[in-house]
Protein backbone atom coordinates (compact mmCIF):
# COMPACT_ATOMS: atom_id res chain seq x y z
CA UNK A 1 0.00 0.00 0.00
CA UNK A 2 0.95 3.88 -0.40
CA UNK A 3 0.83 6.26 1.82
CA UNK A 4 -0.03 9.82 1.30
CA UNK A 5 0.01 13.02 4.39
CA UNK A 6 -3.40 14.88 3.06
CA UNK A 7 -1.74 18.63 3.19
CA UNK A 8 -2.47 20.74 6.33
CA UNK A 9 -3.00 17.53 8.15
CA UNK A 10 -1.25 15.03 9.75
CA UNK A 11 -3.59 12.17 8.17
CA UNK A 12 -1.36 9.62 6.75
CA UNK A 13 -4.03 8.42 4.47
CA UNK A 14 -3.68 4.99 2.18
CA UNK A 15 -3.88 5.82 -1.50
CA UNK A 16 -6.80 3.62 -1.50
CA UNK A 17 -9.76 4.49 1.07
CA UNK A 18 -12.41 2.02 1.35
CA UNK A 19 -16.02 3.50 0.14
CA UNK A 20 -18.83 1.64 2.61
CA UNK A 21 -22.09 3.11 1.48
CA UNK A 22 -23.47 -0.80 0.73
CA UNK A 23 -23.32 -2.21 4.08
CA UNK A 24 -26.98 -2.48 4.99
CA UNK A 25 -27.89 -2.51 1.57
CA UNK A 26 -26.19 -4.98 -0.61
CA UNK A 27 -23.87 -6.24 1.86
CA UNK A 28 -24.78 -7.25 5.39
CA UNK A 29 -23.30 -6.57 9.02
CA UNK A 30 -20.72 -9.94 8.55
CA UNK A 31 -19.78 -8.70 4.94
CA UNK A 32 -18.89 -5.41 6.43
CA UNK A 33 -17.30 -6.38 8.86
CA UNK A 34 -15.13 -9.13 6.66
CA UNK A 35 -14.73 -6.36 3.94
CA UNK A 36 -13.38 -4.14 6.82
CA UNK A 37 -10.84 -6.72 8.18
CA UNK A 38 -9.33 -7.82 4.75
CA UNK A 39 -9.25 -4.00 3.77
CA UNK A 40 -6.98 -3.11 7.06
CA UNK A 41 -4.92 -6.25 6.40
CA UNK A 42 -4.46 -5.38 3.42
CA UNK A 43 -2.81 -1.80 4.37
CA UNK A 44 -6.04 0.42 3.69
CA UNK A 45 -6.35 2.67 6.96
CA UNK A 46 -9.13 5.22 5.29
CA UNK A 47 -12.38 4.31 5.70
CA UNK A 48 -15.36 6.73 4.68
CA UNK A 49 -19.17 7.02 5.17
CA UNK A 50 -21.90 9.00 5.81
CA UNK A 51 -24.91 9.50 8.16
CA UNK A 52 -27.31 8.85 4.70
CA UNK A 53 -25.93 5.65 4.01
CA UNK A 54 -26.84 3.03 2.92
CA UNK A 55 -27.58 3.49 -0.61
CA UNK A 56 -29.84 3.38 -2.25
CA UNK A 57 -31.02 5.65 0.67
CA UNK A 58 -34.15 5.00 2.35
CA UNK A 59 -35.22 5.52 6.12
CA UNK A 60 -35.41 1.84 6.94
CA UNK A 61 -31.60 1.64 6.19
CA UNK A 62 -30.21 5.38 6.94
CA UNK A 63 -27.34 5.05 9.32
CA UNK A 64 -26.97 1.64 8.81
CA UNK A 65 -23.42 1.80 7.11
CA UNK A 66 -22.03 3.85 10.05
CA UNK A 67 -23.79 1.15 12.72
CA UNK A 68 -22.40 -1.24 10.99
CA UNK A 69 -18.63 0.43 11.02
CA UNK A 70 -19.01 0.84 14.35
CA UNK A 71 -19.94 -2.60 15.61
CA UNK A 72 -16.31 -3.76 13.71
CA UNK A 73 -14.53 -0.80 15.52
CA UNK A 74 -16.02 -1.86 18.91
CA UNK A 75 -15.77 -5.91 18.47
CA UNK A 76 -11.53 -5.47 16.34
CA UNK A 77 -10.22 -2.45 18.76
CA UNK A 78 -8.98 -0.99 16.18
CA UNK A 79 -10.15 2.44 16.39
CA UNK A 80 -6.81 3.42 16.35
CA UNK A 81 -5.64 1.96 13.56
CA UNK A 82 -8.07 3.61 10.89
CA UNK A 83 -9.16 7.29 9.62
CA UNK A 84 -12.32 7.44 9.53
CA UNK A 85 -14.22 10.00 7.25
CA UNK A 86 -18.08 10.70 7.20
CA UNK A 87 -20.48 13.70 6.23
CA UNK A 88 -23.59 14.97 7.12
CA UNK A 89 -26.20 14.96 4.80
CA UNK A 90 -27.36 18.68 3.41
CA UNK A 91 -30.86 19.59 2.73
CA UNK A 92 -33.11 17.88 0.28
CA UNK A 93 -33.62 14.50 -0.88
CA UNK A 94 -33.22 12.89 3.06
CA UNK A 95 -35.86 15.02 4.63
CA UNK A 96 -36.11 12.04 7.40
CA UNK A 97 -32.71 11.95 8.66
CA UNK A 98 -33.86 15.18 10.57
CA UNK A 99 -36.87 17.37 10.95
CA UNK A 100 -35.99 20.84 9.08
CA UNK A 101 -32.77 19.86 7.48
CA UNK A 102 -30.21 22.69 6.78
CA UNK A 103 -26.65 23.12 7.44
CA UNK A 104 -27.15 25.59 10.67
CA UNK A 105 -25.44 24.80 13.77
CA UNK A 106 -28.28 23.02 14.99
CA UNK A 107 -27.75 20.00 12.39
CA UNK A 108 -24.45 20.10 12.19
CA UNK A 109 -24.28 19.20 15.86
CA UNK A 110 -27.09 16.81 16.18
CA UNK A 111 -25.69 15.12 13.13
CA UNK A 112 -22.12 14.74 14.18
CA UNK A 113 -23.52 13.46 17.67
CA UNK A 114 -25.54 10.87 16.21
CA UNK A 115 -22.51 9.89 13.69
CA UNK A 116 -20.35 9.57 17.01
CA UNK A 117 -23.12 7.31 18.64
CA UNK A 118 -23.51 5.03 15.47
CA UNK A 119 -19.65 4.60 14.87
CA UNK A 120 -19.26 3.86 18.99
CA UNK A 121 -16.10 6.59 19.15
CA UNK A 122 -15.50 9.75 20.61
CA UNK A 123 -13.85 11.94 17.50
CA UNK A 124 -14.40 10.98 13.74
CA UNK A 125 -11.18 12.52 12.07
CA UNK A 126 -12.50 13.89 8.60
CA UNK A 127 -15.86 15.60 8.55
CA UNK A 128 -17.39 16.49 5.48
CA UNK A 129 -20.22 18.27 4.43
CA UNK A 130 -22.15 16.03 1.74
CA UNK A 131 -23.74 18.46 -0.62
CA UNK A 132 -23.77 22.04 -0.04
CA UNK A 133 -27.17 24.22 1.07
CA UNK A 134 -27.53 25.68 -2.14
CA UNK A 135 -28.50 24.33 -5.14
CA UNK A 136 -25.96 23.12 -7.11
CA UNK A 137 -24.38 20.91 -10.47
CA UNK A 138 -24.14 17.71 -8.78
CA UNK A 139 -24.95 14.09 -9.17
CA UNK A 140 -24.68 14.38 -13.26
CA UNK A 141 -26.49 17.80 -13.65
CA UNK A 142 -24.68 20.10 -15.84
CA UNK A 143 -24.78 24.23 -17.12
CA UNK A 144 -25.19 26.35 -13.28
CA UNK A 145 -28.56 28.43 -13.24
CA UNK A 146 -28.72 30.96 -11.17
CA UNK A 147 -31.30 30.86 -8.84
CA UNK A 148 -32.41 33.31 -6.29
CA UNK A 149 -32.43 32.10 -2.95
CA UNK A 150 -32.15 32.50 1.01
CA UNK A 151 -32.19 29.72 2.90
CA UNK A 152 -31.24 31.63 5.74
CA UNK A 153 -28.12 29.35 6.84
CA UNK A 154 -24.80 30.71 5.14
CA UNK A 155 -21.23 28.92 4.67
CA UNK A 156 -20.20 30.85 6.79
CA UNK A 157 -22.97 29.56 9.35
CA UNK A 158 -21.57 26.00 8.40
CA UNK A 159 -18.06 26.80 8.64
CA UNK A 160 -18.23 28.37 11.82
CA UNK A 161 -20.51 25.14 13.64
CA UNK A 162 -18.35 22.50 11.73
CA UNK A 163 -15.15 24.54 13.03
CA UNK A 164 -16.79 24.95 17.13
CA UNK A 165 -17.08 21.18 16.87
CA UNK A 166 -13.07 21.16 16.29
CA UNK A 167 -12.19 23.07 18.72
CA UNK A 168 -13.81 21.17 20.73
CA UNK A 169 -12.11 17.63 19.51
CA UNK A 170 -15.53 15.61 18.23
CA UNK A 171 -13.88 16.19 14.64
CA UNK A 172 -10.17 16.71 13.82
CA UNK A 173 -10.69 18.09 10.38
CA UNK A 174 -13.43 18.84 7.89
CA UNK A 175 -13.96 18.92 3.83
CA UNK A 176 -16.37 19.00 1.16
CA UNK A 177 -17.92 16.80 -1.13
CA UNK A 178 -19.61 17.45 -4.65
CA UNK A 179 -18.73 20.94 -4.13
CA UNK A 180 -17.63 23.69 -7.07
CA UNK A 181 -14.65 25.86 -7.68
CA UNK A 182 -16.55 29.04 -6.71
CA UNK A 183 -17.90 27.10 -2.98
CA UNK A 184 -13.72 25.30 -2.61
CA UNK A 185 -12.19 29.20 -2.77
CA UNK A 186 -15.68 30.35 -0.82
CA UNK A 187 -14.73 28.54 2.57
CA UNK A 188 -10.88 28.76 2.16
CA UNK A 189 -11.74 33.05 2.35
CA UNK A 190 -14.14 32.54 5.03
CA UNK A 191 -11.74 30.74 7.18
CA UNK A 192 -9.16 32.77 6.40
CA UNK A 193 -11.35 36.02 6.86
CA UNK A 194 -12.33 34.96 10.31
CA UNK A 195 -9.78 32.74 11.67
CA UNK A 196 -12.03 28.90 11.11
CA UNK A 197 -10.62 25.57 10.53
CA UNK A 198 -9.72 25.29 6.92
CA UNK A 199 -11.51 23.02 4.51
CA UNK A 200 -8.46 20.07 4.04
CA UNK A 201 -10.28 17.81 0.97
CA UNK A 202 -13.06 17.86 -1.53
CA UNK A 203 -14.63 14.49 -1.97
CA UNK A 204 -16.35 14.70 -5.83
CA UNK A 205 -16.48 11.84 -8.41
CA UNK A 206 -13.76 11.51 -11.07
CA UNK A 207 -13.33 8.37 -13.61
CA UNK A 208 -12.56 7.95 -16.81
CA UNK A 209 -15.70 8.91 -18.18
CA UNK A 210 -15.88 12.02 -15.69
CA UNK A 211 -12.66 14.03 -15.51
CA UNK A 212 -14.97 17.24 -14.77
CA UNK A 213 -12.59 17.91 -11.90
CA UNK A 214 -9.62 18.89 -14.17
CA UNK A 215 -11.62 21.33 -15.53
CA UNK A 216 -11.63 24.26 -12.37
CA UNK A 217 -10.85 21.89 -9.21
CA UNK A 218 -7.40 20.34 -10.01
CA UNK A 219 -6.25 24.01 -9.62
CA UNK A 220 -7.45 24.35 -6.74
CA UNK A 221 -5.94 21.48 -5.52
CA UNK A 222 -2.49 21.85 -6.65
CA UNK A 223 -2.37 25.75 -5.70
CA UNK A 224 -4.43 25.60 -2.39
CA UNK A 225 -3.21 21.84 -1.28
CA UNK A 226 -7.15 20.85 -1.20
CA UNK A 227 -6.92 17.20 -2.48
CA UNK A 228 -9.08 15.25 -4.56
CA UNK A 229 -11.11 12.21 -2.53
CA UNK A 230 -12.24 10.76 -5.50
CA UNK A 231 -15.29 8.68 -5.52
CA UNK A 232 -17.24 6.59 -8.35
CA UNK A 233 -13.47 5.68 -9.44
CA UNK A 234 -15.34 2.96 -11.46
CA UNK A 235 -18.24 4.85 -12.47
CA UNK A 236 -20.69 2.31 -10.73
CA UNK A 237 -19.07 -0.73 -11.98
CA UNK A 238 -19.72 0.79 -15.67
CA UNK A 239 -15.99 0.82 -16.33
CA UNK A 240 -15.44 -2.77 -15.40
CA UNK A 241 -17.11 -3.38 -18.45
CA UNK A 242 -19.91 -5.91 -17.33
CA UNK A 243 -22.94 -3.47 -18.33
CA UNK A 244 -22.14 -3.33 -21.72
CA UNK A 245 -24.03 -4.41 -24.60
CA UNK A 246 -27.00 -4.05 -22.46
CA UNK A 247 -25.68 -6.36 -20.23
CA UNK A 248 -27.44 -6.37 -16.74
CA UNK A 249 -25.51 -9.06 -14.35
CA UNK A 250 -27.73 -10.61 -11.56
CA UNK A 251 -27.59 -8.97 -8.55
CA UNK A 252 -25.35 -5.79 -9.95
CA UNK A 253 -26.27 -2.75 -8.40
CA UNK A 254 -27.29 -1.06 -11.93
CA UNK A 255 -29.01 -4.45 -12.59
CA UNK A 256 -31.08 -3.93 -8.95
CA UNK A 257 -32.05 0.27 -9.58
CA UNK A 258 -32.47 1.89 -12.62
CA UNK A 259 -31.72 5.38 -10.72
CA UNK A 260 -28.40 4.76 -11.39
CA UNK A 261 -28.06 5.34 -15.21
CA UNK A 262 -25.58 8.04 -14.83
CA UNK A 263 -23.04 6.29 -16.90
CA UNK A 264 -25.38 4.93 -19.47
CA UNK A 265 -25.26 7.32 -22.13
CA UNK A 266 -24.34 6.85 -25.82
CA UNK A 267 -21.54 8.50 -25.71
CA UNK A 268 -20.70 6.96 -22.18
CA UNK A 269 -21.09 3.69 -22.87
CA UNK A 270 -18.88 4.47 -26.35
CA UNK A 271 -16.21 5.63 -24.52
CA UNK A 272 -16.56 2.84 -21.73
CA UNK A 273 -16.20 0.43 -25.12
CA UNK A 274 -12.95 2.15 -26.15
CA UNK A 275 -11.36 1.97 -22.76
CA UNK A 276 -12.42 -1.82 -22.31
CA UNK A 277 -10.62 -2.86 -25.84
CA UNK A 278 -7.49 -1.16 -24.72
CA UNK A 279 -7.39 -2.77 -21.60
CA UNK A 280 -7.64 -6.22 -23.37
CA UNK A 281 -4.91 -5.10 -25.83
CA UNK A 282 -2.43 -4.22 -22.66
CA UNK A 283 -4.05 -7.59 -20.78
CA UNK A 284 -4.56 -5.85 -17.73
CA UNK A 285 -8.16 -6.43 -15.92
CA UNK A 286 -10.34 -3.03 -17.11
CA UNK A 287 -11.23 -2.70 -13.36
CA UNK A 288 -7.71 -2.48 -12.30
CA UNK A 289 -7.31 -0.28 -15.33
CA UNK A 290 -9.56 2.75 -14.85
CA UNK A 291 -8.57 2.65 -10.77
CA UNK A 292 -4.88 2.85 -11.10
CA UNK A 293 -5.53 5.71 -13.68
CA UNK A 294 -6.94 7.58 -11.09
CA UNK A 295 -4.27 6.37 -8.60
CA UNK A 296 -1.88 8.01 -10.64
CA UNK A 297 -3.50 11.98 -11.09
CA UNK A 298 -1.30 14.21 -9.35
CA UNK A 299 -4.34 15.87 -7.15
CA UNK A 300 -5.54 12.96 -5.92
CA UNK A 301 -5.11 12.05 -1.98
CA UNK A 302 -7.17 8.56 -2.07
CA UNK A 303 -9.20 6.75 -4.51
CA UNK A 304 -12.20 6.00 -2.67
CA UNK A 305 -13.18 2.29 -3.80
CA UNK A 306 -16.53 0.16 -2.77
CA UNK A 307 -17.07 -3.30 -3.45
CA UNK A 308 -20.16 -5.71 -2.77
CA UNK A 309 -17.94 -9.19 -2.88
CA UNK A 310 -14.74 -10.16 -1.40
CA UNK A 311 -13.12 -10.65 -4.86
CA UNK A 312 -13.78 -7.56 -5.93
CA UNK A 313 -12.19 -6.07 -2.67
CA UNK A 314 -9.06 -7.30 -3.30
CA UNK A 315 -8.47 -6.78 -7.00
CA UNK A 316 -9.68 -3.27 -6.32
CA UNK A 317 -7.31 -2.60 -3.61
CA UNK A 318 -4.55 -4.46 -5.28
CA UNK A 319 -4.86 -2.07 -8.07
CA UNK A 320 -2.33 0.19 -5.98
CA UNK A 321 0.27 -1.91 -7.47
CA UNK A 322 -0.31 -1.27 -10.94
CA UNK A 323 1.93 0.64 -12.78
CA UNK A 324 0.47 1.91 -16.76
CA UNK A 325 2.74 2.05 -19.30
CA UNK A 326 3.57 5.42 -21.06
CA UNK A 327 1.95 3.99 -24.21
CA UNK A 328 -1.22 3.07 -22.17
CA UNK A 329 -1.67 6.11 -20.82
CA UNK A 330 -0.86 8.25 -23.47
CA UNK A 331 -3.72 6.06 -25.54
CA UNK A 332 -6.36 7.04 -22.36
CA UNK A 333 -5.42 10.71 -23.37
CA UNK A 334 -6.50 9.86 -26.91
CA UNK A 335 -9.77 8.60 -25.94
CA UNK A 336 -10.12 10.89 -23.57
CA UNK A 337 -10.17 13.81 -26.30
CA UNK A 338 -12.36 12.21 -28.58
CA UNK A 339 -14.76 11.31 -26.02
CA UNK A 340 -14.51 14.21 -23.35
CA UNK A 341 -16.07 13.87 -20.41
CA UNK A 342 -19.37 12.13 -21.93
CA UNK A 343 -20.73 11.32 -18.07
CA UNK A 344 -20.22 14.59 -16.17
Amino acid sequence: MQYHTLPHTSLDVSKICLGTMTYGQQNTEADAHEQLSCALDMGVNFIDTAEMYAVPPTPETQGLTEKYIGTWLNKSGKRDKVIIATKIAGPRGVPYIRENMSLDRRNVRQAVEDSLTRLQTDYIDLYQVHWPQRHVNSFGQLNYKHQDENSGVSMLDTLDALTELVREGKVRYIGVSNETPWGVMNYLRLAEKHSLSKIVSIQNPYNLLNRSFEVGLSEISHQEGVELLAYSPLAFGVLSGKYLDGARPEGARCTRWERFARYFTPQGQAATREYIQLAKEFSIDPSQMALAYVNTRPFVASNIIGATTMEQLKSNIESIDVELPEELLNRIEEIGSVYSNPCP
